[in-house]
């Protein structure tokens, strides 16, 4: 790749998610702290002079039309009217169905990239719908910030949350997030917080993380393992794993007594995304 156009794409962790009930829709209603961590894919986006929206690198098994990018682009097509196209090549580090966003951090990132290099002029508010079309958290990575989460994803409000560092593990199972959505024993009842800050949440949770642990033995044992060190937590409905830290040593430590069989990561918060700046008009 060329440095020209290319875009930073960051992974997140639920720092806190909680199932509130169900909305009218058949969908659950969650509560959640968002946040971005420096754990990168990599996009090259190049404008073309035609309408076509070319992806390069496709997902093995994915149809081409059914990627998120893709279908970021086409929704952006249609709803500014812009008659231009796009190359696109993604170049992956955030692993697949873990909990990590990484499909939708991409389509986000494509929306931020194309609203800006084509001039639809759209702001921030709009590339959020057109977002939640896409998946419950890519409004969260067009937002761009430390958020507060309710509704399905869609509803953000920014939220300050202490700096911290974190272990980031990836057990080697694949969570099927629809069956822990419906799983007998998931809570559905969480008390919604009026009053969302950092202090009224505490203790934090996950109220996936039972259930997943229950059902899937390797999340468990990835999870006993960093619990020698800490309070681990489940991100999203899994299967990724992180555990807060207070410095990059201790991350760094905490790492080298992992079992090598643990694909495993150093990472930090990152207070706003790296396209933010392309929010000007938000």
């Amino acid at each position: 790749m060329q440095p020209e156009n290319i875009y930073l794409s960051p992974a997140k962790l639920n720092l806190d998610l909680r199932i509130i009930g169900k909305l009218p829709n058949g969908y659950h209603a969650l509560e959640s702290i968002f946040t971005l961590i420096d754990l990168y894919d990599t996009l090259k986006i190049q404008p073309r002079n035609d309408t076509q929206i070319v992806l390069h690198t496709p997902t093995v098994g994915v149809p081409t039309e059914q990627d998120l990018t893709v279908r970021a682009a086409t929704l952006l097509q249609h709803f500014s009217g812009s008659l231009k196209g796009v190359d696109i090549w993604i170049e992956k580090r955030i692993p697949m169905g873990g909990g990590l966003g990484g499909g939708s951090s991409n389509a986000a990132t494509v929306l931020l990239v194309l609203n800006h290099l084509w001039g639809c002029g759209l702001n921030q508010q709009q590339l959020i719908d057109i977002g939640v079309m896409l998946g419950a958290d890519v409004p969260f990575f067009i937002f761009g910030q430390t958020a507060f989460a309710r509704g399905v994803g869609e509803q953000l409000q920014a939220i300050d949350v202490p700096a911290q560092h974190y272990v980031l593990v990836r057990p080697e199972a694949h969570v099927a997030t629809p069956k822990i959505f419906a799983h007998p024993d998931l809570p559905r009842n969480s008390s919604s917080n009026p009053n969302p800050t950092w202090v009224n949440l505490q203790p934090l949770r996950n109220d996936m993380q039972a259930v997943v642990l229950q059902d899937y033995p390797k999340v468990q044992a990835a999870f006993a393992e960093l619990a020698k060190h800490g309070e681990p937590r489940m991100t999203g409905s899994g299967a990724c794993l992180f555990l807060p830290c207070e410095s990059v040593e201790q991350t760094q430590e905490i790492q080298k007594m992992l079992s090598e069989s643990l694909q495993s990561w150093c990472v930090q918060a990152i207070d706003k995304h790296p396209l933010y700046p392309l929010l000007s008009n938000r």
